[in-house]
């Protein structure tokens, strides 16, 4: 016979051994933010190869919207408000990695780019390029993503993506 919430220190125990079991996953955070020229900000990673969106890893137990502000403050020194969600992409277990669910917001356009440097060791450059350079210089997955939000901006919607596609 299962606890019931009768007996709250028995269903709480109840509770937790569930959770104990239950799948954990990592949560990616980017944003996607433009100049008034339309251009794309990306980063270069020092402890990745190639360029980026602004963003990164979710800590535990930390909203994904927290975590890419919180990250953009780390790497950039810069609070940049959200506007919406602009794309959800489960991605596969690849390499050593289990799978993952990927966020990526409308950080809308910023105005005011002359602060716009690394603050810590991970990123080694941050700037403004044309959609079809951000295109080139991203990794295939964050181009899917990237296009997803776009279109997704595009259409006033958002996109999910299954690994990246939206053939699900």
């Amino acid at each position: 016979m299962s606890p019931t919430p009768a007996d709250p220190e028995a269903w709480n125990a109840y509770l937790a051994e569930g959770n104990a079991k239950q799948a954990r996953k990592r949560v990616a955070a980017d944003v996607l933010v433009r100049d008034p020229l339309g251009r794309v900000l990306l980063v270069n990673p020092t402890y990745k190869p190639g360029w980026d969106l602004p963003g990164g890893m979710a800590e535990a137990n930390e909203p994904p919207e927290e975590a890419v502000r919180r990250e953009l403050r780390e790497e950039l020194g810069r609070d940049i408000g959200l506007l919406g969600l602009l794309v959800v992409d489960w991605v596969a277990p690849h390499g050593p990695w289990d799978d993952q669910i990927a966020f990526v917001f409308d950080g809308g356009t910023l105005r005011d780019d002359d602060a716009l440097r690394p603050h810590d060791q991970e990123l080694s450059e941050a700037r403004f390029v044309p959609l079809e350079t951000a295109r080139e210089l991203v990794s295939e997955r964050m181009r899917r993503r990237l296009d997803a939000a776009v279109r997704a901006l595009e259409d006033g919607r958002p996109m999910y993506l299954h690994d990246g596609t939206t053939d699900w």
